[in-house]
């Protein structure tokens, strides 16, 4: 998945909040593309609420993907700033789509939830490994094993084996991806001038 992830306009330096709020719509985006593709290889998630919980489970499977990058890269007043910046603008993102696309709830008990639901898997995730070629097996099988409960009964036998082999390792691609290009402090490479021929 092809996600932007360079700053348009050149700037000394970007503060984690700023950062967060660039890889919240990013997370958003890997996480609303991983159902995508669930859908399109024959998983039943159709819009409602077990669709959203998909997305709230993608959603901070990407953000604990991007927490553990963060470590290696900010300093611990960054990482505070990071992790709340990211946690309450992505709850934001998810709640205002959630209600305005099934209008059963009012978005601020949206937001509490998620971050209830992310704060559970911060716990239930900082047992997992996590290095430079991405999250280890258990990583991505406790993910698994958490869409599983939310597949039906007849899609459940296939979910590992989606999530582990392809969209997990693919998720977990691009948000690091995605954050590192953000934290790059080098200047932006020069486009090539085009010659008239």
């Amino acid at each position: 998945m092809r996600v932007h992830s360079r700053w348009f306009r050149r700037a000394a330096s970007r503060g984690a909040p700023e950062v967060a709020g660039a890889m919240a719509f990013i997370t958003w985006r890997v996480a609303r593309s991983m159902l995508a593709r669930m859908r399109k290889a024959g998983f039943t998630l159709d819009a409602g609420p077990r669709y959203f919980d998909f997305v709230a489970e993608a959603l901070a499977f990407a953000i604990q993907v991007a927490w553990r990058v963060a470590r290696e890269r900010m300093d611990e007043a960054a990482r505070d700033a990071f992790i709340h910046a990211i946690a309450t603008r992505s709850a934001a993102i998810l709640a205002d789509n959630q209600s305005e696309l099934l209008g059963e709830e009012a978005s601020g008990a949206i937001e509490a939830q998620f971050i209830a639901r992310l704060n559970l898997r911060f716990e239930e995730y900082a047992q997992f490994a996590h290095g430079p070629e991405g999250p280890d097996f258990a990583f991505l099988r406790y993910f698994a094993s958490l869409v599983r409960d939310l597949a039906p009964e007849s899609d459940r036998p296939w979910v590992h084996d989606q999530v582990i082999a392809i969209e997990g390792p693919e998720a977990a691609a691009t948000v690091a991806r995605a954050l590192v290009d953000l934290l790059d402090e080098s200047p932006p490479p020069r486009r090539a001038a085009s010659s008239a021929a």
